[in-house]
């Protein structure tokens, strides 16, 4: 047995079973791949996969308690690389930050500018994604720390830590009719084409809550992933926009009006998440307690402890 086996078998899971792309990440042949796997079944004694004549098309109830206990043993393979990192390296190295535009837009600038100011030689990788996406890259060692307000909640071994909470909040061109519309209602709102966020995007969902709580129907013409997108069709005069409130700018969004709708839209919370057993080196702390005093490095491990 081989960590070059226990790779294959992670990676034919991830690849839904198709050794051609499993080859392809692992940067082998698939021959190779088959043998390996092969040699790991004779060498247990059980078949690892189920198969339909060459094709691999699921795992054994063996390989299903098998692939958890692959996944440990990569992940503490990891952990160790990262121990030794933490003590040859303290403060040198790459941490990996999964987030979406708008938290690495509007949210993280600051943070980064402070982190960089102690730890100016680690690499810091903003990897900007979907929040489907963010859970991945963490569930699969490919990011260190995971930022968003969908979907990391209750995410498979992923453990997370409330970051801040937020409103949406509306924005108009400034001769819109709802410029100065005292004590806005949402059926004022829905009375116009709307520009928002995109599904599973940016609080989204509550959105669409509210004005269906409200039995209201509204005429949602666009969608986009991110804040600076709307406010520029906003700008165009193509419909009223619904953003996150700490996406508008007075300097930056002249000829836009953000109008207060904290009272028609619940609140968001965004979270910090980490993999649970994932080895943080301590400038990963150091990132997360710049985010928020509450994030200490023995929060963090107490939160993050153990594999779930």
């Amino acid at each position: 047995m081989n960590f070059q086996q226990l790779r294959i078998v992670r990676e034919t899971v991830r690849q839904h079973f198709n050794l051609t792309e499993v080859a392809e990440a692992l940067f082998t042949s698939q021959p190779g791949v088959s043998k390996h796997i092969k040699d790991l079944e004779d060498e247990l004694g059980v078949e690892i996969f189920n198969r339909k004549g060459k094709r691999l098309t699921g795992l054994t109830e063996p390989g299903k308690e098998l692939v958890g206990i692959v996944e440990r043993l990569l992940l503490d393979a990891q952990n160790i690389k990262q121990l030794a990192d933490q003590f040859t390296q303290r403060d040198e190295g790459q941490l990996v930050v999964a987030t979406t535009h708008t938290q690495a837009r509007y949210v993280l600038p600051q943070v980064v500018k402070q982190f960089k100011a102690v730890f100016p030689k680690v690499h810091l990788v903003l990897h900007q994604s979907s929040p489907e996406e963010i859970v991945s890259l963490l569930q699969t060692g490919q990011a260190d720390i995971g930022i968003a307000t969908e979907a990391l909640a209750g995410a498979e071994q992923i453990a997370t830590f409330p970051y801040y909470q937020w409103h949406h909040a509306v924005i108009v061109p400034e001769t819109h009719p709802l410029a100065n519309q005292k004590n806005l209602t949402l059926a004022q709102i829905a009375e116009y084409p709307i520009i928002t966020y995109h599904e599973g995007f940016t609080g989204r969902s509550q959105i669409d809550k509210a004005f269906s709580d409200a039995g209201l129907t509204t005429d949602i013409i666009m969608s986009a992933l991110d804040a600076d997108v709307i406010k520029a069709y906003v700008e165009l005069g193509l419909g009223v926009g619904i953003v996150a409130s700490m996406a508008y700018s007075h300097a930056r969004d002249q000829g836009l009006t953000l109008l207060d709708t904290e009272q028609l839209f619940m609140c968001n919370t965004t979270f910090i998440g980490v993999r649970r057993g994932h080895y943080l080196r301590n400038f990963a702390y150091h990132f997360m307690g710049l985010c928020s005093d509450d994030l200490t490095e023995s929060i963090v491990k107490q939160g993050t402890s153990g594999i779930v």
